[in-house]
C-alpha cells in the first residue's frame, strides 16, 4: 500500500502500454455486446482455442494480449461471428492478468455486456499437485467443454445470464475453490482491496480459479478503480502463489460477491438457449429501470459568480484545489473525458447526452434555480429545451438560499429565497415551457416535478394545488408533485405527504441516511482535520435493508459518494470506501425493490450525474474510468 501511495503522488490515469495509444485498429468503432479476451504465452496453442470460438451463438470481439514475444497472426476467417479483432503486444508480466489490467486500463472492455476471458493454459506444475486432480491438459480441456465446447452449451450460459441478474461468473466445472486456497495470496488481496476501502472477509472467498471463465463485463471493468501498473507485479520468475496476479486471480470472486453478484460452476447454471440473443450486437436492449440522476448546471460562467467569487469562477475552481485528508484520499477528484468542462459548448452538454444514453441512463433531474421570478444557471436546460436532442429530463426546483457556506444553510447568504415579494405559486408558470416539452420525465403521464426544500415554502399545501391547478389550465394535465427526502434542518417534509398535497417522496442521500463514523486513525487523517469520516459501505448495508421494505410513493436514490472537501476541506464530510462495486449491488438491490411497480413507476434517482465538488459523479473519472456507468448499464439492461 505505502508502495502504491508513493505512486500515486504523481500522474493518476490507467497504465497501459503506450504503444497501444497509436494503434489504430482500437478502440472498436463499432463493438459487439460479448467480448473475448484471449491471452496468448504459448503460441501454438491458439488455433485451438480460436476454433472453440465458432461455438458462440452471436457477434463477439477479440482482443489478444500476445506475451509469446513472437509476432502472432489470428486468422478469424473460419469464425463468422467474430466482428472485430485486435492484436496486442504486451510484456511477460503479471501472467494473464496484468495484460487483462491493461486492457481495462486502456478502457477497451468498457463496451462489453459480458466478456469471455481464455488463455493458452499448460499448468504443467499441476502435475505436483495431486489433490487439484488432473495434468494440465485436463484442466484446460474441462474449460474448454463446459465454457464453449459446442453452441447450445454457450447458447445456454449467455441465456442465464441473460435472465438471472445476480448471476456474475460461470466457471469450469471443480473450479470455484474456497478460503482453503487462499495460500500465500490473503495479505496482497487485502492489500489490494484496501485501495477500494473493501474490508476482505477471507472466509467467504469464492473464486474461479484457472483464470477462464464468461463474467458480466462491470466485474472486470471495474478493476480500474484499483489503479494497477506494472509496478505492482512481480518480474515472471516462474511462480506459482503469493504474486499480485495470484491475488487478483481471488479477488475476481471477491469483487463479484461485493457487486451483489454470484460465481457458479457451468454445471449449475441454467438457461433458456433462445435468450442468448439479448447478447447480440444488433439486439435491442431490455431495460427493467429508470436510472435519472441530479445534474448540477453550475460549470459555467455567469455574471452573479463573477460578482460573488471572481470572474470566470465555477465549480472547477474549488474541485482542482482539494487536498487529500488520509493517505489514498481520492483528491482532487479529475475528470477523464469530459475534461475541466464548460456548459456554454454545446459539443460538451451533446457528449453528456450521449455517455448517458450509452450507459443507460434515461435523462437527467436538473437542479433548477429560481428566485422570486430570477433563474440562475439555467442556461444549460433552456439549451436543451431549444435543441432536437431526444432526451429525456426533469426540474427539481433547488429552493435553498446561496451562501458561501456551500452546504444550504442560511449564513452569509448570496441570494435567498423571497417568498413575500414574489409568492411561490408564480413558479409553475415559470416552468411550463419545460414540462410541455415531449421529452419531460413522466409517470403514467405525469409530468415529475420535484422540490428540495419543501417546508421552506409558506402554506406549501395550498401552493401544490395552485401548480396542479394552473397544469390542469394550461393543459399540461396532472402533475406528479415530490419532494426530496431531507431532515428538518434543511426544511424537510413536516407532515405526511398525503396532508401535503404531495404525491410522493425521492431519495436524495446521504441526507436521511446511514451515518457511520470511521476513527480518523484508522485512516491516518491530517491532523488538521475536524470533520467527518464516515462509512460508505454501512451506509449501503443500512440502504439495502431499508429497501426490503419499500413503502408506496416513495422513490429510491443511490449516491455514488458524498465527498464535499472541494469546498470544506478540512471540515469535510467524506464516505469511505465508494467503489463501482458496492455501487453497483446498492443499485440492483433498489431495482429488485421496485421490480414489481408499473414499469412506468420503476423509477430511481442518482446522486449525481456532476456534483464534483461533492464527489457524487456518475461521469468518467481520471481513478474510475467508466466504472461507475458500467455498473449502472449492467444494472439497467439486466
Amino acid at each position: 500500500m505505502s508502495s502504491w501511495l508513493r505512486r500515486q503522488r504523481g500522474r493518476r490515469t490507467g497504465a497501459f502500454p503506450n504503444e497501444w495509444r497509436s494503434d489504430e485498429t482500437i478502440p472498436f468503432a463499432s463493438p459487439s455486446r460479448v467480448g473475448v479476451v484471449l491471452h496468448v504465452f504459448y503460441g501454438d496453442l491458439v488455433p485451438e482455442l480460436l476454433r472453440e470460438l465458432v461455438n458462440v451463438p452471436v457477434g463477439i470481439d477479440l482482443l489478444v494480449t500476445n506475451a509469446s514475444g513472437s509476432p502472432l497472426t489470428i486468422d478469424v476467417s473460419a469464425l463468422p461471428n467474430v466482428r472485430n479483432v485486435a492484436v496486442l503486444d504486451v510484456p511477460n508480466r503479471g501472467r494473464d492478468i496484468l495484460p487483462l489490467v491493461y486492457l481495462v486500463n486502456a478502457g477497451l472492455l468498457d463496451p462489453y455486456d459480458l466478456v469471455l476471458k481464455v488463455h493458452t493454459k499448460r499448468s504443467t506444475w499441476r502435475r505436483e499437485h495431486a489433490e487439484l486432480g488432473g495434468t494440465g491438459d485436463t484442466w484446460k480441456e474441462s474449460f474448454y467443454q463446459c465454457l464453449l465446447k459446442d453452441e447450445e452449451n454457450v447458447a445456454e450460459i449467455l441465456g442465464a445470464f441473460a435472465s438471472q441478474r445476480d448471476l456474475g461468473a460461470v466457471t469450469a466445472d471443480g473450479s470455484v475453490l474456497g478460503a482453503q486456497f487462499w495460500g500465500a495470496d490473503e495479505p496482497g488481496a487485502r492489500d489490494l482491496l484496501e485501495r477500494l476501502g473493501i474490508s476482505l472477509e477471507a472466509s467467504a472467498l469464492r473464486f474461479p480459479a484457472g483464470s477462464m471463465y464468461w463474467v458480466r463485463g462491470i466485474v472486470l471493468q471495474g478493476l480500474r478503480s484499483l489503479a494497477l501498473s506494472a509496478e505492482d507485479f512481480e518480474p515472471e520468475a516462474g511462480q506459482v502463489d503469493g504474486t499480485t496476479a495470484h491475488a487478483i486471480e481471488r479477488l475476481i470472486g471477491v469483487l463479484t460477491i461485493e457487486a451483489g453478484l454470484r460465481v457458479e460452476e457451468r454445471h449449475t447454471v441454467r438457461g433458456e438457449a433462445g435468450r442468448a440473443q439479448r447478447y447480440a450486437a444488433d439486439a435491442e436492449p431490455e431495460r427493467c429501470l429508470r436510472v435519472v440522476p441530479f445534474y448540477l448546471p453550475q460549470f459555467h460562467a455567469t455574471d452573479e459568480n463573477d460578482r460573488w467569487w471572481g470572474t470566470g469562477f465555477t465549480e472547477w475552481q474549488n474541485v482542482t484545489a482539494a487536498h487529500p485528508v488520509y493517505p489514498g484520499h481520492e483528491q482532487p477528484l479529475l475528470p477523464a473525458d469530459l475534461g475541466f468542462y464548460d456548459l456554454r459548448l454545446d459539443a460538451v452538454r451533446a457528449a453528456q447526452q450521449s455517455l448517458a444514453t450509452a450507459y443507460g441512463v434515461e435523462g437527467f433531474m436538473y437542479y433548477y434555480y429560481w428566485f422570486a421570478g430570477r433563474r440562475l444557471l439555467s442556461m444549460p436546460i433552456e439549451k436543451l429545451l431549444a435543441s432536437d436532442t431526444p432526451k429525456t429530463f426533469c426540474l427539481m426546483w433547488a429552493n435553498e438560499n446561496w451562501t458561501r457556506r456551500w452546504d444550504g444553510r442560511s449564513s452569509d447568504t448570496l441570494i435567498g429565497q423571497d417568498y413575500d415579494s414574489v409568492p411561490a405559486t408564480q413558479f409553475i408558470d415559470d416552468i411550463l415551457e419545460f414540462i410541455r416539452d415531449e421529452r419531460y420525465l413522466k409517470v403514467a403521464g405525469r409530468p415529475v416535478v420535484s422540490v428540495y426544500r419543501i417546508s421552506q415554502i409558506p402554506d406549501y399545501p395550498a401552493v401544490l394545488e395552485h401548480w396542479r391547478r394552473r397544469a390542469r389550465e394550461e393543459g399540461v394535465g396532472e402533475l406528479l408533485l415530490i419532494n426530496a427526502d431531507v431532515a428538518k434542518e434543511f426544511d424537510g417534509l413536516d407532515r405526511s405527504v398525503a396532508t401535503a398535497g404531495l404525491d410522493g417522496t425521492h431519495g436524495f442521500p446521504p441526507h436521511n441516511a446511514k451515518w457511520d463514523w470511521v476513527d480518523y486513525a484508522d485512516l491516518g487523517a491530517d491532523a488538521e482535520f475536524h470533520g467527518n469520516l464516515l462509512s460508505y459501505d454501512a451506509l449501503v448495508r443500512d440502504a439495502e435493508t431499508r429497501l426490503r421494505t419499500l413503502r408506496p410513493g416513495f422513490f429510491p436514490a443511490v449516491m455514488v459518494n458524498f465527498d464535499n472537501t472541494a469546498r470544506r476541506q478540512w471540515g469535510a464530510d467524506i464516505w469511505h470506501g465508494s467503489n463501482p462495486y458496492t455501487f453497483r449491488r446498492w443499485l440492483a438491490a433498489t431495482a429488485d425493490a421496485v421490480a414489481g411497480r408499473p414499469e412506468a413507476e420503476r423509477l430511481v434517482f442518482v446522486n449525481a450525474w456532476n456534483e464534483w465538488a461533492e464527489g457524487a459523479v456518475l461521469e468518467p473519472t481520471v481513478r474510475h474510468g467508466h466504472g461507475y456507468l458500467c455498473a449502472v448499464r449492467d444494472v439497467v439492461f439486466s
